[in-house]
This record gives structure tokens, sequence and C-alpha cells, in this order.
């Protein structure tokens, strides 16, 4: 990015794109990301639900603007694309390759074709040279969003009494503000691209610079609130940005720089402050933890032996927590697991080594043109800093943080991902000539955002099926009958089989319902069901390799399941299944 001139110290400004582009980008993204009211069994399903209704809604009036011809003919688009394509096909053939539950497979096909939809309309913004103006409307909802949950964040620090639940989200993690998104990371990732769409927004004139460089230390404040590690990394590409852009005003390239420099500011007062007033500081706790790495080192080098024990065709796609579980590693985090915390080890241990390897490079390849085209872009009139450059800094923040940890599995950080991305990746075509006829637009498109928007509104009715089961109203029908609506919802009918396999008095009477709940995610309150219905039906060697894979996680609900065998009993009665150490060994694939 260091190609071009330091630009002027007032730039010029694009033309900015119709009032409706702003109201709906904040629709997409701020949205989302400031509902704190949810009901289980999921936290944050109405917050993917409005991305997805939000998203669908701004593409169906992108898809309209008229374009040239050839908008998604690169290089760059094809790779992105075909990335998404594969893992699709992967998510699609799933339920036949490994029993992954076609609830689970649907949802995962779902977000991989609405990232290919908002992916495929933003280069073709672009195409029609208007990346400009949306871009800018979506700067401006990420603003949004930024500045609202980092006051949200900083009451859940300083004044939690105000969180009521509904409005503002309790913290959830100690001390460390999570924003209405409930995940300390999750609001870290939303602070640096808020920090982003700011400084653009105000090197370009969009945004006073004052109020920008109050706003960016507003956010930034918020972000030491987080206490997130990967937010302080976050700090030190900022920093580099600032460093290799040229076409950035001087003043903004001096604000980025000092990035790191004012986070550690702010992360030494606050905590003097704290210790001053004998409480304790949100960030002590992260840095002076006995596992620096929260587990992820442990994780990583279980999923590096999994690779090595499954390196051609992975595991299966959204198998992962399934074979890890399953998997014997006596020394493993005692957390459940289902990501690896790093997109490359997740994408390798899932599909296999030659189809990951395929995934990932189709990926770099995208983002070298994504580069490529940010170098080109240079910092000519109107737009002295071209939205190309801040929309790559997105993409590349989001990659940062997937090294370790995997918001790109949530809607609101996915779409803004790949919009950011078929912004960098789209090429503003050559103007038409004089007289000729306007290009038609792109109807496939529109009725994919269309199909988008009617699928979000059904998601809801779906989730309904559920929910009842978790949270029931007054005049529900009885528990039982419930569960059997809720195991015919087309998205969440592993949910429901959670519910009958963990409430049975006889697991074994309701088997069927374990195979779909068991590929969720495996915890305690399942495992010792599952291994009770195994032994009840006679398959007891199954069932003491499933209870001695439990013990290995040593969790406190699963003592009352061991506590029989210290228990005192004759010597003619045999230990109870749980007791005992399977006769053989046998791999996740035996239980599928």
């Amino acid at each position: 990015m260091a190609a071009g001139t330091s630009a002027v110290p007032a730039p010029a400004v694009a033309a900015s794109g119709p009032p409706a582009w702003t109201l709906l980008a904040i629709a997409a993204v701020a949205v989302p990301a400031l509902i704190a009211f949810n009901q289980p069994p999921s936290a944050t399903f109405l917050n993917q639900a409005a991305a997805l209704g939000g998203w669908a809604l701004w593409l169906l009036w992108l898809a309209g603007v008229p374009a040239a011809p050839g908008a998604l003919r690169g290089a760059g688009p094809a790779a992105l694309l075909a990335a998404l394509g594969l893992l699709a096909a992967a998510a699609l053939a799933s339920p036949w390759w490994t029993g992954l539950p076609t609830t689970l497979s649907l949802s995962a096909l779902a977000l991989l074709a609405a990232a290919a939809l908002t992916a495929a309309v933003a280069v073709r913004v672009q195409h029609a040279g208007h990346g400009a103006a949306a871009f800018e409307a979506f700067c401006r909802a990420l603003l949004l969003a930024g500045v609202l949950s980092a006051l949200i964040g900083a009451l859940q620090v300083y004044a939690p009494d105000w969180t009521d639940g509904h409005w503002i989200a309790r913290a959830g993690h100690g001390d460390r503000a999570g924003g209405n998104l409930r995940q300390p990371n999750h609001l870290s990732s939303l602070l640096m691209w808020a920090m982003i769409a700011a400084a653009w927004l105000a090197d370009t004139g969009r945004l006073p610079r004052r109020p920008g460089y109050v706003l960016q230390g507003l956010l930034l404040f918020a972000l030491m609130l987080t206490g997130s590690r990967t937010g302080m990394l976050g700090t030190g590409l900022l920093a580099l940005w600032g460093l290799l852009d040229r076409s950035l005003t001087r003043r903004t390239r001096a604000l980025l720089l000092l990035t790191p420099v004012v986070f550690a500011l702010f992360w030494f007062g606050a905590a003097a402050w704290a210790h001053l007033n004998a409480e304790v500081f949100v960030g002590d706790a992260q840095i002076h933890k006995s596992d620096i790495s929260s587990s992820r080192f442990g994780i990583w080098s279980n999923t590096l032996a999994l690779i090595a024990a499954h390196p051609w065709a992975g595991v299966g796609f959204g198998e992962f927590n399934f074979a890890w579980t399953l998997t014997p590693f006596p020394g493993r985090p005692v957390a459940f697991f289902d990501h690896t915390h790093n997109l490359p080890l997740h994408l390798v241990v899932e599909l296999g080594l030659p189809l990951a390897a395929l995934v990932l490079a189709l990926l770099l390849w995208a983002l070298h043109e994504a580069w490529r085209n940010a170098q080109a872009a240079g910092g000519d009139a109107p737009d002295p800093a071209p939205p190309q450059r801040a929309a790559l800094m997105m993409v590349l923040m989001i990659a940062l943080h997937s090294l370790l940890e995997y918001p790109l599995w949530y809607s609101y950080f996915l779409l803004p991902a790949s919009f950011a991305f078929g912004l960098c990746l789209g090429r503003v075509a050559a103007p038409a000539a004089a007289g000729s006829a306007p290009p038609p637009r792109i109807r496939p498109l529109k009725i994919a955002a269309l199909l988008l928007l009617f699928g979000s509104l059904a998601s809801l009715a779906d989730y309904r099926r559920v929910v009842v089961i978790f949270a029931p109203s007054e005049g529900a029908a009885p528990l039982t009958q419930r569960i059997m609506d809720g195991r015919g919802s087309v998205f969440f009918g592993h949910h429901a089989d959670y519910a009958a396999t963990t409430i049975a008095t006889h697991p074994s009477e309701v088997l069927p319902a374990f195979q779909r709940a068991t590929h969720y995610l495996l915890d305690t309150r399942l495992m010792m069901a599952w291994a009770n219905a195994l032994a009840e039906i006679g398959e007891t060697d199954r069932a003491r390799w499933l209870a001695q894979r439990l013990r290995e996680f040593h969790n406190p609900q699963s003592e009352e399941f061991f506590a029989a065998c210290a228990a005192a009993r004759p010597a003619s009665q045999a230990q109870p299944y749980q007791c005992e150490l399977p006769r053989r060994t046998y791999d996740f694939r035996d239980f599928q």
C-alpha cells in the first residue's frame, strides 16, 4: 500500500449514495450487533437472523444498480466464489459422507450462499462505479454499531446495575465488556472494524475530523475494556496500515501509528485507577492467566494429531467437535470446543489436506487480487483515499482474528467481511459510450436476495418450534409434545433431539435422537445420556469408551456419574460400566 503520494489535507469527497443506502446498511450491520434480547437455546440466533434479513434488504436494493456485464469474470471474484462453492459442496455432502445432520448442513449451506451473494453484489456495485458510495454507507453503519456498542461495553464494566439483559446485555465474562454480542472477542472485532471505518470517513472528509478522532478514542477505550488479546494485536495492524498507506492524510497516518501507544496508555491508566480503588482491572486476569493461550495451544495440538490421523479426507465438514470429543486426549483442554480457533487448521482437520489446500489457495489468490486492486486504486480525485484500501484492511483484520477465533461462523461477521472482500475485488468498468443504452439489471442477484429475505423470515418461524421447548409460554403443550413438534424443525431440529435425549429416564427409548444431537455439540449431559443409552441396549463396551472420554474433561457435572466408582459394593457385584476401561479401541467413525 505504499504506492502513491501523501494526500492533501482537505480531500474532495465523491458523491454519496442515496440516503436509503445508509438506512439499509444500518439495518444490515448495526441492528444485528445491538440486539440484546434472545431466546434459548441459542444466545445469538436473533442477532444472526437480523443480519441475514438486513443484508437481504440491502442486497436487494444494491442488486438493482445498473452495471456493465462482466463484473464477476475477474480472477479475484472467481477465486473467492469458487472457495465458497467448494465449502458449500462439502457441507452438502457431509450428511451422506459423515452423518452430519441435515439441519446443520442446511444452516451452513445457507450461510455460505448468503456470503457468496453478498460478495457478488459488492463486486458488481464496485464494477458499476458505486463502490465508494456503498462503502460510505457501510462505514457509517459500522461506526454507529461500534460507538453504541462501546457505550454499552462501558456500562457493562462501570455501571453493571444498568444492564437489564433485554436492552443492554449483562457482561458474561467476568468484568469484561462484551457489548450486546455478549462476547468480548466479538466486540473487539466489531470495534476494530468501526475504527477502520472512522479513520476512512474522517480522512476523506465524510466525517468531521475532530469528532472522528474523539470517536476513535472512544472505540479504542472500549477495546481496552474487552480485555481481548486479539484486539490488542489488531492495534498493531492499524499501525501497519498507517505506516504503509500513503494515500491517507498525514494526520490519519499519525493517528493510526499511535493507536498501540494510546491503547497502552488506556490499559495502564485503567489498571492504575482500578488498583487505586481496590478493584480488579478487566485486563489483569487475561494477561496473568496460567495459560496465556486460553487453551488454544492445547486444542491446536489436538487438532494436529487429528490431522495426522486423518490427513486425506479429514474428519468431515462440521464434525470437528464429534471427532475431537470421541478421540482419546488425556491432556485435552477441559472446555467443550466445537471450533479449532484457527481457520486454516479448522479447514484442514475437517476437509482433509488436499481440499483444504485448494480452498486456502483460492482464498489467498483472491486476497492477492484484492491487494493488487488496492494498490492500483491510487490516491487520485475524487477519492484520494480509495475505499478498496480501507475495505482490504477490514478483510485483513477479520482474517487476523480468524487465526485465533472463529468470527466467520457468525452471519453478522461473515456477511460484512464478504461485502468488504467483494468491494476489494471489484474493478470499475470503463465508461459506456455516449448514447449507448444502459445495461440490463441482473435479475438472478435480485431473486437470490429475495430468497435470502424469505429464508431469514422463515428461519424465525422455524426457530419458534424449538424455543417453546426451553422457554414455554403460558398454556403451552406438554413437554413431550413440544419436543416432538420441535424435532420437525428444518434448521433447528437437533436442539429438540438434545432435549429428548437429556430428559429421558431411559435414553435408549429415544436412541434415534442421538443421531442428530451428538453432532451439534457433545457436552457432559449428552455424553452421559448417550453412554447410558448404549449400555441399556447392550453396547456396553462403546458405553465404556464414551465414559472414559467424558472423564478426560473433569467436568463437575459428571462427578455424580462417576461417584459410583468409589462406592463400596459386594465382591460379587460388578462395577458400573463407567468405572471400567473399554475392551477395545474405537475410532470416532464407530459412533457415526
